[in-house]
């Protein structure tokens, strides 16, 4: 829109004397339609007009700002039937897509698209910049100007509520939390009992197994022993799979024992697991609400100034 503004005016320098209007002509070869209308809205004029597609369009329009070119390009984007889109004057001349729409509402024109003319009505001299408000225009205005003016206060009101309700769920939290970490500790140290007792298991399989080989049966013996009770390991881990469908991983194991430890303690004590959750999820929400508000609140005065 701002290139071909420029293209504009760098046109009309160069060529100072031409007139406003086009010198071609534009006429269509179709009847007039009356679908198309200028109307107001929150004080900025508004083309309504129906499309080749069959639905109504509607484009805003600053006068003093939107050229003939712009709005075609709009209309042209808006519905992809539209192959050609042109603005005439009342004898029928072709407007240029540097005029802006400032000079054409003040005069009945001519809106042709795929060869159908829309004859718009004028909305009369000086309208398109001197329009007065309605009712419920006016309304929407005030309303906006009151919440402009109320925000910063809207603001810090909601901070200081963010704040009261932030402080009540960390005061709920806190014996909560005081069991959660008695009782995580208890199950990290379980935990890990069951991960020294198998180390030790196995420590002792391993040392019994090197007794009998080395000092009581012979290779040939122990052999087929081994052999057996490697199999029965892999059939156990197997099993473990099956029954919790994870790897026999440590890490994994280590984090399913300590849950479960964990949750036997919590049913044992009558520990609300589910209201625990739901408040530190409620907290978690409060919190960044409060991060949002915060950075509002900063920006406030930084785009004010």
């Amino acid at each position: 829109m701002l290139v071909s503004r420029f293209l504009c005016r760098a046109r009309h320098r160069i060529t100072a004397g031409s007139p406003v209007w086009c010198v071609a002509s534009g006429f269509s070869s179709q009847p007039p339609s009356k679908d198309a209308s200028v109307r107001y809205s929150l004080g900025r004029p508004v083309l309504s007009l129906r499309l080749p597609a069959g639905r109504l369009g509607r484009f805003t329009l600053t006068p003093m700002l939107t050229t003939v070119g712009d709005l075609l390009s709009e209309i042209t984007a808006k519905d992809p039937e539209v192959l050609s889109a042109s603005l005439l004057n009342g004898d029928g001349q072709r407007i240029s897509t540097c005029t802006f729409m400032e000079t054409v509402l003040n005069k009945d024109f001519q809106l042709v698209i795929n060869d159908v003319t829309h004859n718009v009505r004028s909305l009369g001299q000086g309208a398109s910049h001197e329009h007065v408000l309605g009712v419920d225009d006016m309304k929407y205005v005030v309303r906006l100007l009151h919440s402009a003016l109320t925000l910063p206060q809207q603001l810090h009101v909601k901070h200081t509520e963010l704040l009261v309700k932030q402080e009540e769920l960390r005061r709920q939290l806190q014996p909560l939390e005081m069991e959660r970490v008695k009782m995580g500790q208890e199950a990290e140290s379980r935990a890990s009992l069951l991960g020294w007792a198998g180390l030790a298991y196995l420590s002792l399989q391993g040392g019994f197994l090197g007794y009998l080989t080395w000092n009581v049966y012979p290779w040939d013996v122990m052999e087929p022993i081994t052999f057996f009770i490697s199999l029965t390991t892999s059939m156990l881990f197997f099993a473990y799979y099956i029954l919790t469908r994870q790897e026999f991983i440590y890490p994994h194991v280590r984090d399913r024992q300590f849950l479960h430890f964990f949750h036997h303690r919590a049913s044992h004590q009558k520990f609300h697991v589910q209201k625990y959750n739901e408040l530190k999820d409620e907290l978690a929400k409060v919190e960044g609400d409060l991060s949002v508000l915060r950075s509002a609140i900063r920006l406030k005065p930084q785009s004010a100034g």
